[in-house]
């Protein structure tokens, strides 16, 4: 028998890519209050599972910033990720709360700018700690 005809390949990806994204609201505004949380919360469930990559966690931050724990294929860039989140949740929250709007100027609720570092498993427990933390510092 050949040596070649015993190795296979493996052609799925059986692992997926942990992510830590921390991104701001427009000028600092301190608009995402209790309901405004719980909703993005469901919103963000909707939209990781009909975009491929699943939201682990997530909190908002003194109410002007938000912390997801997204976890995806490598194939889903993170910057993907992070698009499709700010995007339509961005559009959804000025529709379904149009008072912030008048907290912010020129329509737009997030700032351009966002941080995400890659998260191995080891320091896996430890983001979700901190991103657990980031509840107590909004109430």
């Amino acid at each position: 028998m050949d040596k070649k005809a015993k190795i296979t390949h493996a052609r799925t990806c059986v692992y997926n890519v942990n992510y830590h994204i921390v991104w701001s609201v427009k000028y600092r505004r301190k608009v995402l209050i209790k309901e405004i949380e719980k909703y993005l919360k469901d919103l963000f469930q909707e939209i990781a599972k009909e975009k491929g990559f699943e939201v682990v966690m997530m909190e908002v931050g003194e109410q002007d910033h938000i912390h997801v724990f997204a976890t995806a294929h490598p194939k889903v860039a993170p910057s993907y990720i992070v698009k499709m989140l700010k995007g339509i949740s961005g559009r959804k929250l000025f529709l379904e709360f149009p008072e912030i709007k008048q907290k912010l100027w020129k329509g737009q609720l997030w700032n351009s700018s966002y941080y995400i570092e890659t998260i191995g498993s080891i320091s896996e427990g430890a983001i979700k700690k901190y991103i657990a933390m980031q509840k107590k510092g909004s109430e």
